[in-house]
């Protein structure tokens, strides 16, 4: 497989996953509505999830960035990196992204922003500090191809159905008990089953949506690291940035799980295991699997 199959495999597989996002959403929304006898909620739980959505699509640059406690960096602090970031800008094509700086030891970084015009890097001191240029080339290129790749755009359309699935099992969870099915059961008695299929899926509902959510974030990690190595032409420098960003021991002071999944490598520390169910849960692929690919990539 070459980068470009392997970009395209990825692709494939992340509208997949959206599509059965969808496919689940709907038949969340039927077996939810059909249950309650009020097609209604469903409108109002996807207008409530589309304006929530819309008002983080907007602001959530700002938000993570808090979050994270970083700070704008200008040009005459570290020509050097502008440098870098300009270069590879003009190579992906992309306007240059501001940059950020975090101070932390551990080595990491990610891209946010709705779209490329409003591209935002953020790099760790500890980044800057611990990565040899070709390294940091690696990282940066990477960050960019989230940027080129859209990413912003497929991580809303995500909130988007995992906000809705949210809502729906939380309105479906308060009218039942608050009494709101009993006339329906009573008038309906054989659909005592339906009901309970509709309860099970109001519990399982979320924590598939969380799965799919955390899966599309894997598939985008994959496909920025082949995007990334082919605007430096060097997968090994992204390569041998992710081992050292693995390997650092340092714990991220402002690591936050709603922000995990943006960084390059996870910020936590001492969660690397990697069992079956571990790795479910996972926001990011195994290191090693990334660095195996990144190896075994044909330029």
């Amino acid at each position: 497989m070459n980068l470009y199959t392997h970009a395209e495999s990825n692709v494939r597989k992340t509208w997949l996953y959206l599509a059965g996002f969808l496919v689940l959403v709907i038949g969340i929304g039927w077996v939810f509505s059909y249950a309650l006898g009020s097609p209604a909620i469903l409108w109002i739980a996807v207008s409530v999830s589309v304006l929530m959505s819309w008002t983080s699509y907007w602001y959530s640059d700002k938000i993570i960035l808090t979050i994270s406690k970083a700070k704008p960096l200008e040009k005459r602090d570290n020509p050097e990196l502008y440098r870098i970031v300009e270069n590879l800008s003009i190579t992906a094509g992309l306007p240059a992204p501001k940059i950020y700086v975090i101070q932390d030891s551990q080595p990491n970084a990610f891209a946010t922003g709705r779209d490329a015009a409003h591209g935002v890097v953020a790099v760790t001191t500890g980044l800057l500090a611990k990565l040899e240029r070709v390294e940091l080339e690696g990282v940066l290129a990477h960050e960019l191809s989230h940027i080129g790749n859209k990413d912003m755009l497929v991580s809303a359309v995500v909130v988007v159905l995992v906000g809705l699935i949210a809502l729906l099992s939380d309105f479906f969870f308060r009218i039942t008990f608050w009494g709101g099915m009993g006339g329906r059961d009573e008038r309906r008695g054989g659909h005592a089953v339906f009901l309970v299929l509709a309860l099970v899926s109001a519990i399982i509902a979320p924590l598939a949506a969380q799965l799919v959510r955390l899966a599309i974030s894997r598939k985008r990690e994959l496909l920025a690291d082949a995007t990334g190595a082919l605007l430096t032409r060097y997968p090994e420098g992204l390569a041998r940035a992710l081992e050292k960003i693995a390997a650092d021991p340092n714990p991220m002071r402002s690591a936050n799980d709603a922000t995990a999944h943006l960084y390059i490598a996870s910020p936590f520390r001492g969660k690397e295991q990697t069992s079956w169910l571990h790795k479910l849960f996972m926001t990011h692929p195994p290191v090693r699997e990334r660095v195996a690919a990144l190896r075994g990539l044909k330029l």
